[in-house]
C-alpha cells in the first residue's frame, strides 16, 4: 500500500516540548534518498540545543521551527531521487548529519568539516549560511527523512540500527583519534574516558595501536568498568583523587602522555582541561572534542618549547564512519557494550529528559524508534 505521510516529533518553540504531527511524506531529489528511520540517537547535549541554544550560542543557527530535530539517525534506503542507482533501495545506512554545500573551496578541496555553511541536520549549523542546509535537510526525530547520498554510511547486516545511531559521538572520537595518528609504542590521555564521548576511546583505542590508555573522570565505579573493556591497556584515576597531571606524571615517570584527547562537556571545569595538557610529553598532541566552553588561559610558551599542538576537531566525515562501521562489522569494534534504552516516537520528550540522569554513564544509549525493522 503507498503511503503518503508519516509521523514526527517537530519542535514549535524553543524550550517547549516537541509535538507529534502528521506530515507529508518527503519525496528525495537529485542525488538525494528517503531513508526510514528505525532509530535515532538522544544526545546527552540535545535538551541544551533545544532549550538554550539561542542564548548560548546565538552564532550557531538552529532550522527554522517548527523544526524536526534528531542528530544520529541509522535505517532502510526505501526511495532514491534522480541521479542516485535504485540499487541503492533496501541499503541498510546510517545517515551522518554533517551538510556541506559541494562546491565552496573546502568541499572541492575534500575537507567537508570546514565547509562555509557546514550544518548539522536536525540539531544547528556553524556558520550565517547553514540555515538553508539546515531547512532542506530534517532529522531523524520521524518515521522517514531525505538525506543526501553523500552522507550514507552502510551497515553490515548484523549491526543493530540502536547501536549504529550511536556513531556520532563514536566517530568523533574516532576522527579525533585518527588526527593524532597514533602508533605503537604511544600512551593516550582521555579526559571524560567514561562518558558518551570518551568510552569511544576505549574501545577504539586499542584497536589503532595505543599502548596504554590512561583515562579520567569522577566516578569510580563507572571507571572501573571502562577499565575491565582493556584491563591490560587501560588504566583509570578518579579525579576525587587528585589532579590528572600528578596522576600521569608517576604515572609515567615524569615523560607525560604522548596523545590528549579532552571529551570534557561545556560545563566541565578549566582546571582539568589545563591539567590535560600541563600532563603531555615533549612533542606531545592534543585534540579537544568536548566543547569545554569560556575563555582558557593557556602557556603557549610552554607549548612552544615542548613542540606540542593543540586542535579542535568537530565531527567526523562520511569516510571516517565508514571505515568505523567496517571496524565493527569485523568485530575490531564492540558495540555489543552499550545499554540500549528505546523509546517510541511518542515518549520522545521522555527520552530527552532522561539522558543526563542515567548512572551507565557512556555504557547507556538513549535510542527514539520511530519504525522498526
Amino acid at each position: 500500500m503507498t503511503i503518503s505521510t508519516m509521523r514526527a516529533a517537530r519542535m514549535h518553540d524553543v524550550g517547549k516540548a516537541m509535538q507529534i504531527e502528521t506530515l507529508p511524506l518527503p519525496e528525495p531529489g537529485p542525488g538525494e534518498v528517503r531513508v526510514a528511520v528505525h532509530a535515532c540517537n538522544v544526545v546527552p547535549n540535545l535538551a541544551n540545543v533545544l532549550s538554550n541554544w539561542t542564548t548560548w550560542f546565538p552564532q550557531n543557527p538552529l532550522p527554522t521551527l517548527p523544526a524536526i530535530f534528531g542528530l544520529d539517525p541509522a535505517g532502510v534506503v526505501d526511495a532514491v531521487g534522480p541521479g542516485v542507482d535504485e540499487s541503492r533501495i533496501g541499503e541498510r545506512v546510517y545517515v551522518n548529519p554533517g551538510r556541506v554545500c559541494t562546491t565552496c573551496r573546502a568541499c572541492r578541496d575534500g575537507y567537508p568539516t570546514t565547509c562555509e555553511s557546514y550544518a548539522f541536520a536536525g540539531y544547528f549549523g556553524f556558520t550565517p549560511s547553514s540555515p538553508a542546509l539546515l531547512d532542506r535537510y530534517s532529522g531523524g526525530l520521524a518515521e522517514y527523512m531525505i538525506a543526501p547520498q553523500y552522507a550514507l554510511v552502510g551497515l553490515a547486516d548484523d549491526t543493530e540500527f540502536e547501536a549504529a545511531a550511536r556513531f556520532g559521538y563514536l566517530g568523533t572520537m574516532y576522527s579525533a583519534l585518527h588526527k593524532l595518528d597514533p602508533q605503537p609504542g604511544q600512551t593516550l590521555l582521555v579526559n571524560g574516558i567514561s562518558g558518551t564521548l570518551g568510552i569511544g576511546a576505549a574501545l577504539l583505542a586499542p584497536q589503532l595501536g595505543v599502548t596504554t590508555i590512561y583515562g579520567t573522570g569522577r566516578d569510580r565505579a563507572l571507571l572501573d568498568r571502562v577499565r575491565a573493556l582493556c584491563p591490560d591497556r587501560i588504566r583509570t584515576h578518579s579525579l576525587h583523587d587528585g589532579p590528572v597531571e600528578e596522576w600521569i606524571a608517576r604515572e609515567t615517570d615524569g615523560r607525560g602522555a604522548d596523545l590528549y584527547v579532552d571529551a570534557l562537556g561545556p560545563g566541565a571545569p578549566h582546571s582539568t582541561f589545563l591539567g590535560g595538557l600541563r600532563s603531555l610529553a615533549r612533542g606531545g598532541r592534543a585534540v579537544n572534542i568536548g566543547a569545554i566552553a569560556g575563555e582558557i588561559p593557556i602557556d603557549v610558551h610552554s607549548m612552544m618549547d615542548g613542540q606540542q599542538s593543540l586542535i579542535g576537531s568537530v565531527w567526523f566525515t562520511p569516510a571516517e564512519g565508514q571505515a568505523m562501521s567496517d571496524m565493527a562489522a569485523v568485530g575490531a569494534l564492540d558495540l555489543s557494550v552499550l545499554e540500549h534504552r528505546r523509546y517510541p516516537l511518542e515518549s520522545v520528550n521522555e527520552a530527552i529528559s532522561q539522558v543526563d540522569g542515567s548512572r551507565a554513564g557512556g555504557f547507556a544509549n538513549f535510542v527514539v524508534c520511530p519504525t522498526r525493522p
